[in-house]
C-alpha cells in the first residue's frame, strides 16, 4: 500500500477491476473512501470532512418510492405537518436514522402492510447487544406504522405489546469519568472548551456547536436551544470562565475544525465521539451523557427541578425527574440514614439516663 500526498490517505489497486482507490484513515480509525480523482475538487472536500471528522458527501443512490412501499411511507411522513414543523436538528436527525434502519433491514421495496410483530422482534433482537439502537429502530417504526394508521393506510399496529430492551438510556457520566476526560484534554485545548460547555451548560450538542463568542457576555452565556426555541441565560461556572479564556478566539463560532471552519451537526458528533475514545473512556461515555451528568452535578448540589430546568431548558419537570433519579435517591438515603442514626442515639441516651 503506497502513501500520498495527504495526511492518512492510503491508496491501492482493486485486484478484478484495476482501479485504484482511496481511502481516509486514522490510527485506530475507520477506513472512510474517498473520491476516485485525488486532484478534483470533489476529493479535497471528502477529505476535509474526513480530517474535521465528518464522513465525506456520498453521491445519493436512486430511490424508489413504489406505492404503499417502506419508502414510499416514510416520504409521506417527512412531508408531513407533524414532520416538518419539528425543530430542524430533531428532523434531520430522526430522518437519517429511519432512513438507515430501512437500509440495514431492506425494507425500502417492500410493502409496510407486510410486516408482523415477529418482523420488528427479529430486527430489535439482530440489536440485542445495542438495546439503546434496538429501541430506537422501536421507536421510530412506531411513528411510521402509526403514522400509516392514522391515515388509514393500515388497521392494526404490530408494535403493540412489543416491549424495550433494559439499558437502552444513555450512561450518565461519573464524576471519575469526567475527570478522566479533563485529565487527557487540558484547558486550551478545543476538546476541553467543548467539554465545559457541556458540563457546565447542560445543553445538547447541537446549541454547544452553535455557541459563538457573542453569546458570552460577562459572566453569562446565553442559549437559543434550537429544539424547544427557548432563550437561557446562564450563569458562568469558574470552570466554564477558566476553559474559555485558555481557548483561542480564530473564529466568530466557539468550536471549529481543524481548518478553523465551524462544524456540522454530524461532523461535531463524530468528533466528540473520537475524542471520548482517545480519553480512554468506555463505549457507554457518549455526548448526551454529559447533559445528565450536568443536571446530576446540580441535583447533588441541592438545586430544585425548577432550578435545574432553568438550565437545562427543560419544558417540564419529567425528564429532569428521569435524569436526577439517582442523585435524588441517594440524597433521599443519606437523610433517611442520619435521621435513623439520630434518633437511635436519642433513645440510647434516655435509655442510659
Amino acid at each position: 500500500m503506497t502513501r500520498v500526498k495527504y495526511k492518512y490517505v492510503d491508496t491501492f489497486c482493486d485486484r478484478k477491476t484495476g482501479k485504484r482507490m482511496y481511502y481516509f484513515r486514522r490510527p485506530h480509525g475507520r477506513r472512510i473512501r474517498l473520491p476516485d480523482d485525488p486532484l478534483s475538487r470533489e476529493f479535497r472536500e471528502a477529505y476535509e470532512a474526513a480530517l474535521a471528522g465528518s464522513s465525506p458527501p456520498q453521491k445519493a443512490s436512486k430511490i424508489r418510492f413504489t406505492q404503499d412501499s417502506w419508502n414510499w411511507l416514510a416520504r409521506q411522513y417527512f412531508e408531513s405537518v407533524n414532520f416538518v414543523k419539528r425543530p430542524p436538528s430533531t428532523k434531520t436527525a430522526s430522518r437519517l436514522a429511519i432512513e438507515r434502519y430501512l437500509r440495514e433491514e431492506d425494507l425500502g421495496d417492500r410493502l409496510f402492510k407486510d410486516v408482523r410483530r415477529p418482523h420488528l422482534e427479529r430486527m430489535m433482537t439482530r440489536r440485542a447487544d445495542r438495546p439503546g439502537a434496538a429501541n430506537d429502530l422501536l421507536k421510530k417504526f412506531r411513528v411510521l406504522l402509526r403514522f400509516a394508521i392514522s391515515n388509514g393506510w393500515l388497521d392494526k399496529d404490530p408494535t403493540i405489546g412489543i416491549g424495550k430492551f433494559d439499558g437502552g438510556e444513555h450512561h450518565t457520566w461519573t464524576e471519575q469519568e469526567i475527570q478522566a476526560f479533563e485529565a487527557r484534554w487540558p484547558i486550551g485545548s478545543r476538546e476541553r472548551t467543548a467539554f465545559a460547555l457541556f458540563i457546565y451548560t447542560g445543553q445538547r450538542l447541537g446549541d454547544v456547536r452553535k455557541m459563538v463568542w457573542s453569546d458570552i457576555t460577562g459572566d453569562m452565556v446565553t442559549v437559543l436551544q434550537g429544539k424547544t426555541k427557548a432563550r437561557l441565560s446562564i450563569a458562568m461556572h469558574a470552570d466554564l470562565k477558566a476553559a474559555l479564556t485558555g481557548a483561542p478566539r480564530e473564529h466568530v463560532a466557539i468550536l471549529t475544525t481543524q481548518l478553523g471552519r465551524p462544524f456540522t451537526e454530524k461532523g461535531f458528533g463524530n468528533w466528540m465521539a473520537s475524542r471520548i475514545e482517545m480519553a480512554g473512556l468506555p463505549a457507554h461515555c457518549v455526548t448526551h451523557g454529559l447533559r445528565k451528568a450536568a443536571s446530576r452535578r446540580l441535583a447533588e448540589a441541592g438545586c430544585s427541578t425548577k432550578e435545574i430546568m432553568a438550565i437545562t431548558g427543560h419544558k417540564t419537570s419529567q425528564m429532569v425527574d428521569h435524569y436526577t433519579k439517582a442523585a435524588e435517591q441517594a440524597q433521599m438515603a443519606t437523610s433517611a440514614i442520619a435521621r435513623l442514626e439520630a434518633r437511635s442515639g436519642n433513645k440510647k441516651f434516655q435509655g442510659n439516663d
